[in-house]
């Protein structure tokens, strides 16, 4: 009873702050406990500084999956679980991991707490979010068990009972909320033609990564013909976006000897193209050397980093949605259309406004981190440029420039990392700001293009 009444005090005082500035402090707050845990000597063999653990722990909590150094032989079994923590509290939310606390402890939620856990999803409404909630919890168990399971047929007979069964515990984690960290120096390069690793990682990270929305419509009982304008066009996205880059690092990877030209048959380069043609707009893991890719695959691979996963998910990038609301307004525009609309539904002026603001600020974002990273990296364009849209898509695939870059292009991926996370949280606010205006001007023309 005590403990409801100072929930209620604290969703009080929180109500009168900015939910998505709130939310910011918190992940922060979060990163700094994280970074604080893996200092301690029984989370590492080997010293590191506290850079190293800030920027671990930022890597965790945005679901990124950058390094600076090898988690597998530098983090004891107990920094490895902050590592999966921190993982997990970043992937499933920190307002979805405080409502499943509160139902366990019977405390209400509130509508204060209604409004933050509505930012945390990325939501629109306020509507069935409790409903929401549930569905994430039983996809996120059951999903996390079950690749753990199937993984360890793959890890417990290369590595033993334990250490199998824990690595199958951390890469289904880790794949579920699109985090891209391993604990394996290499990635996943060993198991590049393994079928339980090509089938079960690809499924978690894009099961994670295509929203919570979409899996609640999904796995309801309606028909397909009933689901959600939203859910449409995610699906219709991502049924384009995958064949799509499969089939582009196919052809474009298809002799490079330093990744598919090392294969000798056509099945076993198809198989890593599907890998890493799924992984790279969110997920970050990887079964071929990034470094060895040529520059018009890393061309590709920004693009695709960039577009990402979908909204209320565990996915980062400005969102598939988001794209396809793009692409759907231009063409709107060349063939003269007044109205945007979709499988038999308009889309609002207001959202198409968001779609533009949501890309130019991302744009803007981009474009400064790359320019301050190469002020002081100069002569690593295209790395520097990967490496950005990398942490800003919340990927974690590198070119191996991760290594080399000094403490303030460190600060600068830290920030892009955060900004990638917790952004559009803050976006959402300010453009669900809504202020009418006293007077109505007369309309002008402004010349454009």
């Amino acid at each position: 009873m005590r403990g409801s009444r100072l929930w209620r005090r604290l969703t009080l005082w929180l109500g009168r702050f900015p939910p998505p500035l709130i939310l910011a402090l918190l992940y922060a707050l979060l990163i700094a406990v994280g970074a604080a845990l893996l200092m301690l000597p029984v989370s590492r063999n080997v010293p590191i500084s506290w850079g190293d653990a800030v920027f671990t722990a930022t890597s965790a909590v945005t679901v990124t999956g950058l390094v600076v150094f090898d988690v597998g032989t530098t983090m004891t079994w107990f920094g490895q679980a902050v590592i999966m923590a921190l993982i997990q509290l970043g992937g499933l939310g920190l307002m979805t991991f405080a409502v499943l606390v509160l139902a366990a402890l019977g405390m209400p939620l509130g509508i204060t707490g209604q409004v933050f856990l509505r930012e945390d999803l990325n939501h629109n409404t306020l509507h069935h979010l409790t409903r929401l909630v549930a569905v994430i919890l039983r996809v996120v168990v059951v999903c996390e068990l079950a690749g753990a399971l199937f993984l360890s047929l793959t890890f417990v007979p290369r590595l033993g009972l334990v250490e199998g069964a824990w690595a199958a515990l951390f890469h289904s984690i880790s794949a579920f909320n699109n985090a891209g960290f391993s604990t394996f120096g290499d990635g996943l390069v060993g198991y590049a033609t393994d079928p339980v690793v090509n089938l079960v990682i690809p499924a978690l990270f894009i099961i994670g990564g295509i929203g919570y929305v979409v899996l609640q419509d999904v796995m309801g009982p309606r028909p397909a013909r009933a689901w959600t304008l939203h859910t449409k066009v995610m699906l219709l996205g991502t049924g384009i976006l995958i064949p799509w880059s499969v089939a582009c690092f196919a052809v474009l990877e298809w002799n490079n000897p330093g990744t598919l030209g090392q294969f000798d048959s056509a099945g076993a380069k198809l198989v890593v193209s599907w890998f890493q043609g799924v992984t790279t707009r969110t997920a970050g893991f990887n079964t071929t050397d990034i470094g060895a890719i040529h520059d018009s695959t890393a061309m590709l691979f920004i693009s695709l980093m960039l577009v990402g996963g979908g909204p209320a998910s565990t996915a980062g990038g400005i969102k598939v949605t988001t794209f396809v609301v793009m692409l759907l307004a231009t063409i709107a525009f060349f063939r003269r259309q007044t109205q945007l609309h979709a499988f038999g539904r308009s889309i609002g002026l207001e959202q198409v406004l968001k779609v533009m603001a949501l890309t130019a600020i991302s744009v803007l974002v981009i474009f400064t981190a790359v320019f301050l990273m190469t002020a002081s990296h100069d002569g690593h364009f295209l790395d520097i440029a990967f490496e950005v849209s990398s942490a800003f898509g919340t990927v974690g695939l590198s070119r191996g420039f991760t290594g080399e870059i000094n403490d303030f292009g460190r600060a600068v991926i830290i920030l892009v990392m955060f900004l990638g996370r917790v952004g559009p949280l803050t976006l959402g606010f300010f453009l669900a700001t809504r202020s009418v205006p006293r007077l109505r001007y007369p309309e002008a023309t402004i010349h454009l293009g």
